[in-house]
C-alpha cells in the first residue's frame, strides 16, 4: 500500500504528468514522470492507469495491487514534489510479479536519467 501523501488523485495531475512528463514503456508497462518546481518538502505522488483492456475488475486490481507494492520500493528515490504516472498494458495481465517488477525497474531507470539528470 502506497502512503496517503504519494497519492494521485486528480486527473489534472495525470494530465499534467502524462503530457509534460518523460515517458519510457516496456511490453508490459509504460511510465511518465515529471520533476518540476514544487516544493522539494512535499512528497512524490504516484498514480496507475489501468484500462478495460487489461481485464475484468479483479484482474485489475490485482495488477495494480501488484505495481503498487512495487512503486512503494521506489518512493525514497524519486525528488520531492515528483509526479509519477504508472500505465499497465493488457499483457500486465498475465505477467508474474518479477516480471513486473523487472520491467518497472528498466522504466524507472530510464525516467531518472532523463528527468533527474536533466535537473541536476
Amino acid at each position: 500500500m502506497l502512503p496517503a501523501e504519494s497519492r494521485m488523485r486528480r486527473s489534472a495531475e495525470f494530465q499534467l504528468t502524462v503530457r509534460r512528463g518523460s515517458r519510457a514503456g516496456r511490453g508490459l508497462l509504460t511510465g511518465h514522470l515529471l520533476v518540476h518546481g514544487r516544493d522539494e518538502a512535499q512528497a512524490p505522488l504516484v498514480g496507475f492507469v489501468v484500462s478495460k483492456a487489461v481485464g475484468n475488475a479483479v484482474v485489475r486490481n490485482k495488477v495494480r495491487r501488484r505495481l503498487r507494492s512495487i512503486v512503494r520500493g521506489y518512493l525514497p528515490a524519486l525528488p520531492g514534489g515528483s509526479l509519477l504516472v504508472v500505465r499497465a498494458h493488457p499483457q500486465a495481465a498475465a505477467a508474474r510479479q518479477a516480471d513486473l517488477a523487472a520491467e518497472l525497474d528498466l522504466v524507472m531507470g530510464t525516467l531518472m536519467r532523463r528527468q533527474v539528470g536533466a535537473v541536476r
